[in-house]
């Protein structure tokens, strides 16, 4: 018998015989979050949740009563509650340091949660059934508008004015603006080299001027100055297309990939590998810290920069965990 395991990306299987032992390994981090600048929470795929309060320098299991050991999201509230979403499990919450957690899911129809966002105070969930908002007066989910009924929700953004925007699978980018009638899609300009529109975004971020930066799975990354309503490529000279992450800071605009992390300081004219260190080229998320630090989950453990980049330190003790059991059994 073979045991088939889906890749948190849904983009290759690896296979393992099931009477190979499970070895100790760095868990692979798909989410990370932070509380100020030392206390850092890792959502792992299949091995639950980790919290640091020592920049990441040891971590310590933190996963009692989150049901699904695969963590797709994290979220840090403006109160300090920390947020996990799961593969199959839903919403977790927890009050308490990451002692404790506890589920959040009524009103959700679907409880694989791929992102959240917490804005204010706020809190959204991109799932695979469109996009929910969280009334925290009664912990009761609602959908956020109609118009994403059964698609899949990988990014959530919400700029100065209020204006949301997501990122899925199938339909590209789209906004709602409160007091309209539903999602709008935003397609003009966002398109692949062969003039495909891209319909599958994993990441949206939104810089100081408000502009707008959409990464696909394949396609690269695109800006947009004005609202998502016209798009340009700015990854053309960008090694890798496949875009797991993107951050900015006043030193430049950083992108996680598929074969490591990526800076530019002129708009993608330009891109300097920041890989030193790195011993997992397949990055899953980046954060950056209020004080500065860089911190980037890959397919085997966590490193932290705290030279913008420039190199990268494992941070690894306490994530090992073994091989994680499969989301998925095929016999």
């Amino acid at each position: 018998m073979t045991l088939l395991t889906l890749s948190p990306v849904g983009s290759a299987i690896a296979q393992h015989p099931s009477s190979s032992p499970f070895e100790s390994q760095a868990a692979s981090i798909q989410a990370l979050t932070m509380v100020g600048s030392d206390i850092l929470y890792a959502g792992s795929f299949g091995l639950g949740v980790f919290r640091s309060e020592d920049r990441g320098a040891t971590w310590t299991k933190s996963s009692e009563g989150v049901s699904d050991p695969f963590i797709l999201s994290l979220a840090t509230a403006k109160d300090g509650t920390v947020y996990v979403g799961t593969f199959r499990g839903g919403v977790f919450r927890t009050t308490d340091q990451g002692k404790t957690w506890h589920p959040v899911n009524a009103g959700l129809k679907r409880k694989e949660v791929k992102t959240l966002l917490a804005a204010g105070d706020l809190l959204y969930a991109g799932t695979a059934d469109g996009a929910y908002r969280l009334n925290t007066t009664d912990d009761h989910w609602g959908v956020v508008t109609s118009g994403l009924d059964e698609i899949l929700v990988h990014a959530l953004a919400q700029s100065a004015d209020g204006t949301l925007y997501a990122g899925t699978s199938g339909k590209g980018v789209l906004k709602f603006k409160a007091n309209t009638t539903g999602w709008v899609r935003l397609h003009h300009g966002l398109k692949d080299h062969e003039g495909m529109v891209e319909n599958f975004i994993r990441v949206l971020t939104i810089d100081r001027e408000g502009g707008i930066y959409a990464g696909t799975f394949d396609g690269g990354v695109f800006r947009s100055p004005d609202g998502g309503n016209t798009w340009r490529p700015i990854s053309r000279a960008l090694p890798n297309d496949s875009i797991r992450g993107i951050l900015f800071n006043s030193r430049g605009l950083f992108v996680a990939t598929g074969h490591g992390i990526f800076k530019t300081t002129d708009k993608g004219r330009q891109w300097v590998p920041l890989n030193n260190g790195l011993t997992s080229m397949a990055v899953q998320v980046l954060v950056e810290s209020p004080s500065g630090s860089l911190y980037a989950g890959t397919n085997a453990g966590a490193f932290r920069s705290d030279d913008d980049g420039k190199s990268w330190s494992p941070i690894n003790e306490g994530l090992e965990g073994g091989v994680a059991p499969p989301p998925f059994l095929f016999r």
